[in-house]
């Protein structure tokens, strides 16, 4: 009897144990649905966007916007997961996502990324403007309907067309700042816009076979490595060149030069070694492909981040 009494006590902590593990997993499954890695790089170059703008910086202005712009991005993330449910659960990189592992229900999924849609643009264009609130409508329609739904599955030309959407967050903040746009937004877009391309060819250079098996049409699969290395060389070139647009930027000065010189330097030397390697064997393209793509998203954070830093400098 001792013994059963002990079984059973067992079995209803672990009962109980598994129960908490679900709940927990629910809410952390949640959180990914919404893609919140994307969305920090959303708020951040909105920020930045936002203090770059002429004028004292408006706090709480400053707290809604991000707040609304953070609703947004995770609205793209669940309908992007949404719609990609498909495709994710037959790839490496995203089969562990909440959908395909049945931990969320597609149409929950569709619900909160509606959701998040109607409530992310309505705040920001009743606590801030309109002209905001209509750049993060078009942020949401080429993300999803656009790129989602339509470019990614019938064009290598998806993430250069696509890309706009990533681009436009610092747009929406220097709008919501002023009510207005000017070319110092411009030029914060065509950073991000530019840079999208060899960023996420680097990575699908890694994954073209996972691409290939879905049938996603990224440039490494219908163009081959060779042209995919050249593409990336020619938008690194273009990126390096476009990122000293912000010093047209009131307050953009010789900090921000510097840092983005020393970061072009490293992004195109990543570049053409990846371009040398363009016709060598899988493992080396493999591993310069590997290492442009880490340095990509440390160059896109230091070119803000020094911005950002001037804005501090300015005072």
């Amino acid at each position: 009897m001792a013994t059963t009494r002990v079984s059973v006590r067992t079995i209803g902590i672990d009962d109980r144990a598994a129960e908490e593990r679900t709940v927990r997993g629910g809410v952390v499954d949640h959180l990914v649905l919404l893609k919140p890695r994307v969305m920090s790089l959303v708020v951040f170059t909105g920020a930045v966007g936002f203090a770059l703008a002429p004028g004292a910086i408006d706090w709480l202005r400053l707290l809604a916007t991000l707040s609304a712009m953070a609703a947004g991005a995770g609205a793209c993330g669940a309908l992007n997961m949404w719609w990609d449910a498909d495709i994710d659960a037959n790839m490496a990189r995203t089969a562990m996502r909440p959908i395909p592992r049945g931990r969320v229900p597609p149409h929950e999924a569709l619900g909160i990324g509606l959701l998040l849609s109607i409530v992310s643009v309505a705040a920001l264009g009743l606590q801030v403007n309109w002209l905001a609130a209509a750049l993060l409508l078009l942020t949401i329609a080429i993300y999803i309907p656009l790129y989602t739904m339509v470019l990614k599955r019938s064009t290598p030309l998806n993430i250069v067309i696509g890309g706009a959407a990533g681009a436009l967050p610092p747009v929406i903040g220097w709008a919501a700042a002023t009510g207005s746009l000017s070319p110092g937004a411009i030029a914060l877009f065509l950073i991000i816009f530019l840079w999208t391309p060899p960023h996420f060819w680097a990575l699908a250079i890694c994954r073209s076979t996972d691409y290939e098996r879905v049938g996603v049409p990224m440039l490494p699969n219908v163009a081959g490595h060779v042209a995919t290395c050249r593409q990336i060389l020619v938008y690194a070139v273009l990126v390096a060149a476009a990122s000293y647009g912000a010093l047209a930027i009131p307050g953009v000065g010789l900090l921000y030069a510097g840092v983005a010189t020393a970061c072009n330097g490293v992004f195109l030397w990543r570049a053409v070694a990846l371009y040398r390697l363009r016709a060598k064997d899988e493992s080396a393209r493999r591993k310069a492909a590997m290492a442009l793509f880490g340095f990509s998203i440390l160059y896109m954070f230091l070119l803000f981040a020094t911005l950002l830093a001037q804005v501090c400098l300015r005072g």
